[in-house]
């Protein structure tokens, strides 16, 4: 690499890592999309969470501020610098990194899944599984998870009422993860 001007390096298509406007993600990402020679990717994570409505799924930059785009360098960076939602390519000095073309095929395979861009996270429950419930007459109680019954999408909790531990059942859509496994 030493003594190759820089615009050298860049002749094939290659990833690179674009810093994107705070919050701007998904905006950088679709007009990427729309210029011809590069390929955008986001990937993002969706996951529910506990909110006083119950539990709502969000949707997230798996890397907050950074998306990824595969483009041949010295023809379209100026492109893709000044597209709606980028703030710039990453670069450190006059030096832009590659990234790997293993990792990214490797977060893509793990974002297939869903839309091709979104990994689910949507945990399997445990008996030994903190959990907060979402809904109905226990709503904010933090339980343990004695049993599941996945046929009926249900689990068992055990809850502390009136100074007795009893064992309820919850619809699972009503159960959000507190913590990881007790060893019970």
């Amino acid at each position: 690499m030493s003594g190759m001007p820089e615009n050298e390096m860049h002749r094939e298509l290659a990833w690179y890592c674009v810093q994107a406007q705070p919050k701007h993600e998904h905006i950088a990402a679709a007009s990427l999309r729309v210029i011809e020679g590069v390929e955008p990717f986001c990937p993002r994570l969706r996951y529910r969470k506990l909110t006083r409505r119950g539990p709502v799924w969000f949707v997230e930059a798996m890397f907050p501020g950074y998306l990824f785009a595969r483009f041949e360098f010295p023809t379209l960076n100026r492109l893709v610098r000044h597209a709606h939602g980028v703030s710039t390519i990453v670069h450190f000095g006059t030096r832009v990194p590659k990234l790997d073309d293993a990792l990214v095929s490797s977060l893509r395979e793990q974002c297939a899944g869903f839309d091709g861009h979104t990994i689910v996270i949507d945990p399997e429950f445990e008996p030994g599984n903190i959990v907060k419930v979402a809904g109905g007459a226990f709503l904010g109680f933090e339980t343990i998870v004695t049993r599941v019954i996945p046929a009926r999408e249900r689990v068992c909790v055990l809850l502390d009422f009136l100074g007795q531990q009893i064992e309820a059942e919850l619809s699972r859509k009503y159960v959000v993860l507190a913590s990881p496994i007790l060893n019970l």
